[in-house]
């Protein structure tokens, strides 16, 4: 699966193997091991399943556009899920920090 894509667009559309578009949400581009990867989320109902991502490698052609690539070491795969999983602790951890906080400012008006 390879389709260039623009940063500034939150929704993309893939072409698969067989020639179909498909679209997705661009949830968010990490750097793992000076390579950025792009967190998709399938916005088709044929490909949607409850809180599946997809990740794809961000390269660039020879033309210099940016291009997603499947990931097709497991290591490589492991090592960048790892590291989304790990920010998305990191927000949650971030969210309940930020709901603690606001609730002791409650009871300090009270």
């Amino acid at each position: 699966m390879g389709e260039e894509f623009d940063e500034d667009c939150e929704v993309i559309v893939l072409t698969d193997e067989d020639g179909e578009d498909h679209e997705f949400e661009l949830i968010e581009i990490i750097e793992v091991d000076d390579n950025e990867y792009a967190v998709l989320a399938p916005l088709d109902e044929d490909l949607e399943e409850e809180g599946e991502t997809v990740i794809l490698r961000v390269e660039t052609d020879e033309n210099g556009d940016r291009v997603f690539c499947d990931i097709e070491d497991d290591e490589e795969w492991e090592r960048v899920a790892e590291a989304y999983e790990s920010c998305l602790l990191d927000e949650d951890e971030l969210d309940d920090w930020e709901e603690d906080d606001e609730e002791e400012e409650e009871d300090l008006r009270e």
